[in-house]
Parts: structure tokens; sequence; C-alpha cells
């Protein structure tokens, strides 16, 4: 009886090149049966939010077709992760498992568990690489702990040697077992939202290997050298747009470090541009985000900041449904809000807006915040939310003070001066001019009329006026550190 094959199983590495767990079946020198298991109790709390599923639903379309065009197939199965690899090896015959390793707590938990039953059971494991650049076991700072500062861990991560890609293209075929196992169609599992609702997803981008290397390539030629200034322009096409595609592995940050030196040097700017500069410390930041989770498993739900846990939050579920409905009288932030509900999608400098927004000016709690975000955007991770929700909130890592309050208007003023973004995104301000549309409720009447605006009914007015709202915020910040205070006195 012939040996078995091997088994590939995907997760959150979609894609075929720069693949350590794929290159480890090709070399086991057996047929390789590549498959994707949807565990939802794999996840924890955190289960992959609806726009989300959109995107793992193209992505995995797309690995599919790849797949298909080797030689071979994706081998879909659902359920638990340990049920449906014992279940494979017993219909297939195979005695070797490889995966690459996924960093988020839960998940990390769940394959730690099932190699060491898969291995008692004498099925041999080879985990991969290549979600990050390090492994944060393997950051630490001088005395041994991890790092809750940026631009140390940064530093110290760029002292190392930066990781190359283990291949530069997927393996053209690949050895395909003589009998397939069963498996599911994706159609059937229901990944697309039923609704209309991600109707313009597909603006966000393609999902799928294919769909992030000319994504990277058109970063390239049309706003990389002028990132470092372009990026925080919402209304310009001045970011990469790589942020789902690194999530679900589609690139790894490894290949982009490499793909920006060599544009780098094809570009003959060497050393880099700055905006290429400003771009591989954004890819920076991804990586710190997943240290601190990582070190930090709890504040997915809780501050690291544990001081803050008592903070006085004011918790307004119609003030949370304005916020998300994009009605807050706001405009950069009812923008930033719409254009997330039907693209999957907003602009980072936009997040900080309606993140500082949501947790100053409203008292929201961030952890209400940042479960909008994890439903609503097809690049939701739990690394970047977490560290993006605490830093807004002034609770987290490396994180802006609490007073540090983002005024909305000025923002929009800063930042989309001629009122672009807020014209696509909310139509019915479109005809006021740049002066008032960051501010419609100072517009004098005939403005109004002539840009057929009827505040109140047409477009709200401010959920809470600029200055009054920073106030609240600063008298609840005041009378938490009183309480704090008095606390410490008392247990004194």
């Amino acid at each position: 009886m012939s040996e078995g094959p091997t088994l590939l199983c995907f997760g959150r590495d979609l894609r075929l090149a720069d693949n350590e767990a794929l290159r480890a079946a090709v070399g086991s020198g057996r047929p390789v049966v590549p498959v994707f298991i949807l565990d939802a109790e794999a996840e924890g709390n955190w289960p992959p939010g609806g726009a989300a599923r959109w995107w793992l639903h193209g992505s995995l379309a797309a690995l599919q077709r790849d797949l298909e065009t080797r030689g071979s197939r994706l081998v879909l199965r659902r359920g638990e992760r340990l049920e449906q690899l014992r279940a494979l090896c017993s219909e297939t015959g195979a005695r070797m498992v490889c995966w690459n390793r996924v960093f988020e707590p839960a998940a990390a938990a769940r394959d730690a568990a099932v190699r060491a039953a898969l291995e008692c059971e004498g099925v041999a494991v080879s985990v991969g690489a290549g979600q990050l650049f390090f492994d944060p076991e393997e950051v630490r700072n001088q005395s041994g702990r991890p790092f809750q500062v940026f631009t140390p861990f940064w530093r110290h991560c760029r002292n190392r040697t930066m990781p190359t890609p283990v291949s530069a293209a997927g393996p053209r075929t690949l050895p395909a077992p003589a009998h397939w196992p069963r498996g599911e169609a994706l159609e059937g599992w229901g990944l697309r939202p039923a609704l209309r609702w991600a109707a313009e997803f597909p603006e966000s981008g393609v999902p799928g290997e294919t769909g992030a290397w000319r994504r990277l390539e058109d970063f390239f030629a049309r706003a990389m050298d002028r990132y470092d200034g372009d990026r925080n322009q919402p209304a310009l096409d001045g970011t990469s747009r790589l942020s789902a595609a690194l999530h679900f592995g589609e690139l790894t940050p490894r290949q982009v470090w490499a793909a920006v030196e060599a544009a780098s040097r094809e570009s003959g700017v060497m050393p880099r541009s700055r905006g290429a500069q400003v771009f591989l410390d954004e890819v920076g930041w991804r990586e710190f985000a997943h240290h601190l989770l990582w070190h930090f498993p709890a504040t997915p739900a809780e501050p690291l900041r544990a001081e803050y846990a008592s903070f006085p939050w004011r918790r307004d579920e119609a003030l949370q449904r304005a916020w998300r409905e994009g009605r807050t009288g706001y405009p950069i932030v009812d923008a930033g809000m719409r254009q997330l509900w039907r693209t999957g999608w907003m602009h980072n400098r936009v997040r900080m807006v309606v993140a500082s927004f949501f947790v100053k000016q409203l008292l929201q709690p961030w952890q209400d915040g940042a479960a909008w975000f994890w439903d609503t955007l097809v690049d939701a991770d739990l690394a970047n939310n977490t560290l993006g929700w605490q830093w807004s909130a002034g609770c987290g890592a490396d994180a802006a003070p609490y007073f540090r309050i983002f005024n909305p208007v000025l923002q929009g003023e800063k930042f989309d001066p001629a009122g672009d973004y807020v014209r696509r995104w909310v139509p019915e301000l479109a005809q006021l001019p740049a002066a008032r549309i960051h501010r419609p409720w100072e517009a004098e009447p005939l403005e109004l009329a002539a840009a057929g605006v009827r505040l109140g009914a047409d477009y709200p007015y401010p959920l809470v006026e600029p200055k009054a709202g920073r106030e609240r915020a600063l008298q609840a910040l005041a009378a938490w550190r009183q309480g704090r205070l008095g606390a410490q006195e008392g247990g004194a």
C-alpha cells in the first residue's frame, strides 16, 4: 500500500507564493491535498464579521481557481478543526499535515492543541510562518519584556535581518492524489451577506492573491512615492488598501518589504523615497499590533492600562445608532461611517477621527466601537482593531493621551479642505461651499437654501457641540482621576 498524501491546511495564508506550509507539503514527496476548514469555534469571541466573511468567500474562490490551474483543488470542510483533520487523515491515509502559524491567541491555542493531539496519534505536523516578520516571543526589550511603545519596537525589528520570501512564486503544478476526499461547496457556506449591503464592497479591492499583487503594483505606480503626504487625505487614492490582503494572507509582510526594496532599486531611488519609508513604517505598525495582542491577549475586551477599566463611559444606544448610520451632524464623521457601511472599508485617517469622536465627544465605550468595526470592515483584524481603538481611547500601548481630543471640524478642514470626500459620501451637502461643508450649522440661510439643505431634515444638527463635547470628555477624565485618587487615599 502506497503512502497517503500530505494534507496542506490553509488558514490565514490564502496564497501559493511565499508559503512555508506549501513548500513543506510539496517537499514531503507525496501527493498534496489542500484543505480549508471553516471552524467557527476556533476564533473564540471574534469569529469573522459580516464584511470579512464577504472577503473570505472571494479569497477562497480565488484560491480554488489558482489551485485548479495547477492541477489541484481546494477541499472545503466545516466543523471543529481537529475532528475534520482526523477524518481527512482517515479518509486519505495521510500521515502528515502542514499549516502556517496564526498569532491570534484563540487560534494559536487551538493550533497547539491540534498539533499535540495529531502527533500523539502518529501524524507528523509541520508548522510554517509568514503572517509576521518575526515571532512575537522572540521580540523583547532589553529587560526581556514586551515592547509597549512603537518607536523602540520598530527600531529593534529594523536592526534585525528582515526575512526574505521563501519563494518568489507558487509552484506551477501540485502533485494530486489518486482519489480526492469529499468536500463542501463554497456557495453553501453562506459567507456573502444576503442583503444588498455588499453591493459596493468590490470598491475595497478584489480578493485573492492575484488581486493583492495588482493592488501592490498599482500602489507603486500611483502613490507610493507621495504616500507620506497623500495618505492623510481621504479624498485621494493615496493608500495601498492592502490591509485585507495582509489579514487573509494573500500577501505576506516580507513579500511587501521585498517588493518595496525591488521597486526602489528599479526606480533608482536608493535609499528609499520618503513615501516608501513611511509606508514600510505603517507595515511595522501592523507588526506592533500583533506583538501587543500576542503578549496581552485580553486586550480585545479589556484595556491594556488596567486603570481605564473603571472609566465612566456613558453607553447610549441612540447616540451609537446615529454614529453607525452616519447621522452625527459632523460631515467628516458621517462620511467615514457611510463609506464604511457601503464599501466595507474606511480611510485610516478617518478611522481615527470617527473613533475619537465616539469615545471622546460621545463618551461611548471603545469596545462597542471596536465591535462595529469588526463586523463592517472587510479588513477587520483583531490586532489592528484592538490597537486602533485603545489608541483612540487612551487606554492602550503607545496611546494618544485621553485629553488629546480630535476636533472633527478641524480634522475635516485640514485633511479634506475642498470637501471632496464629504461631497462623495454625504451627497446632501454636496452643494455647500468648501468654507461651510465641514460646519454646515454655521452656513447662512441663503447658503443653505442655495445648496438645498434643510438642517434638521435633510441633514442633522450636531449631536453635541464641539466645545461642549470636549469639555464633557475632560470633565469625565477629571472626575475619574479624582475618584481613583480618592480610592487610593482611602486604601492607604
